[in-house]
């Protein structure tokens, strides 16, 4: 098997954009193959092939090869699709083109350098994502449609697990199954004010005249927009908090608006710019800190419901619930989540992969322990109370049913999806016209596909 061969990669490679080519003044425009009635164009891969090299990934003439080889396989699904008229609607493609303009305004620094890298209005770049997006969405459909229902037994993880070699099967290290609780200090309304009082400040001073960019450069908290003035770029209703959202489309450009809180402090915003269902603001915003007596008060709760747990009279996984002020984790009974593997969302996280502070409070615990309450700071700069409960600890081994059963089962069932998968996709190469243009003859990728081709062709 080539490095990049795996057919079964359509889902993997539909949720690229294809980006990073817009700045290129000379796109090749030549059929690289034929799918049936359907074309694949060259300027398509050398779009992807661009957006690879824009990961800074190293240049690799062959990952082309591989990009050809999803092409085709998303083209053939996308065909079945229609056959089966299965339906892609208007909504699904604007969220699924929302959520990837929203990781590229990211990964650009913002919408409006965004923009400027594709030397377009994100309008229009989104009208031009429309088709390419809506085939892809029913190719990832009709996967679904091919796949669904499929489930493993007992018995075949047990024979799937006998049939690999013993001397290949991998290695786990230790792993982990954590829970936190997490408190974070409650301010009142009174103290509040002076935050609420520094915005309303800050706001009078625009009012009367201070540019606003330079008043969010010096003085506002929040990091990633204040160097930009409090620009925030346009954004869409989903794209920010509720109260910002709220405020922001309710206004017309010029207007400022009054001094409002959100869970990230007191802001005050401006508004821009609208377009359509968009609106560029820009914001200034003051961040609540906890007081010393806002501190006392979570360490006096978060210290009663330890005691609690510790006790038994309340279990872990409800007190979690019931307190926790982390959301990530409080509907999981407050147990972390495996974020590599999001599929299965197992609780089991390797040691090595886990935050240095969770580490720590766990190192010395045994299974069924808890670490003492202590304050900490999260990603955010945000201050409060946790303690941690290790559930479970496994020791380094090599992968068994009986301890690593859940991990065994996803690999069982994966290898029976690409089995049917490549069932499916055997029996329609053989039926469909393919032609391959002849610079991508060479491929490793492309074998299969070549000789289905050359069989079609003296067939004909």
């Amino acid at each position: 098997m080539s490095k990049h061969s795996c057919i079964f990669l359509v889902l993997a490679i539909v949720g690229t954009s294809n980006w990073a080519l817009a700045q290129e003044p000379h796109v090749i425009d030549k059929v690289a193959a034929v799918v049936g009635s359907n074309i694949i164009l060259q300027s398509e891969i050398e779009m992807q092939y661009a957006q690879y090299l824009a990961q800074g990934n190293k240049a690799d003439e062959d990952f082309k090869c591989y990009i050809l080889q999803q092409q085709l396989t998303q083209k053939l699904l996308a065909q079945q699709a229609a056959i089966d008229s299965i339906e892609v609607s208007e909504g699904e493609v604007d969220d699924n083109i929302n959520s990837r303009l929203r990781y590229m305004s990211t990964q650009a620094g913002g919408q409006e350098r965004l923009e400027q890298f594709l030397n377009r209005s994100l309008l229009q770049y989104k009208e031009e994502m429309r088709p390419s997006v809506f085939e892809q969405l029913k190719a990832n459909k009709m996967q679904q449609n091919i796949v669904s229902g499929i489930d493993v037994t007992p018995l075949e993880v047990k024979r799937y697990f006998e049939s690999l070699d013993a001397d290949s099967l991998p290695y786990f290290n230790t792993e982990v199954e954590v829970g936190e609780l997490v408190i974070f200090p409650q301010l009142t309304r009174e103290e509040k004010q002076q935050f609420r009082d520094r915005a309303e400040e800050l706001r009078s001073q625009v009012q009367e005249g201070t540019d606003f960019a330079t008043v969010a450069r010096l003085y506002s908290q929040d990091g990633g927009s204040a160097p930009y003035g409090g620009d925030l770029g346009f954004h869409t209703r989903d794209m920010m908090v509720k109260e910002y959202t709220a405020m922001a489309f309710r206004m017309k450009p010029g207007e400022l608006s009054p001094v409002f809180e959100s869970e990230h402090g007191f802001h005050f915003l401006e508004v821009l710019e609208r377009r359509g269902e968009e609106v560029r603001t820009r914001h200034i915003l003051v961040q609540i800190k906890p007081t010393a007596a806002s501190l006392e008060r979570a360490k006096a709760n978060i210290d009663s419901i330890y005691e609690n747990v510790v006790a038994n009279k309340l279990d872990f996984y409800s007190a979690a619930t019931l307190y926790s002020d982390n959301k990530e984790t409080k509907y999981n009974g407050g147990m972390l989540l495996n974020m590599e593997n999001q599929q299965s969302r197992t609780t089991l996280i390797p040691a090595d992969k886990l935050d240095a502070s969770v580490f720590t409070a766990i190192d010395t615990l045994q299974p069924g322990e808890y670490s003492k309450p202590a304050r900490f700071t999260d990603r955010a700069g945000k201050i409060g109370y946790q303690f941690t409960y290790l559930k479970s600890r496994t020791a380094p081994h090599q992968a068994s049913l009986q301890l690593d059963y859940a991990k065994i089962k996803e690999a069982a069932l994966q290898d029976k999806i690409n089995r049917k998968l490549s069932e499916w996709f055997e029996g329609r190469r053989k039926v469909t016209f393919i032609n391959i243009n002849d610079e991508y003859h060479d491929c490793d990728d492309l074998k299969i596909w070549l000789k289905d081709n050359e069989t079609t062709e003296a067939q004909l």
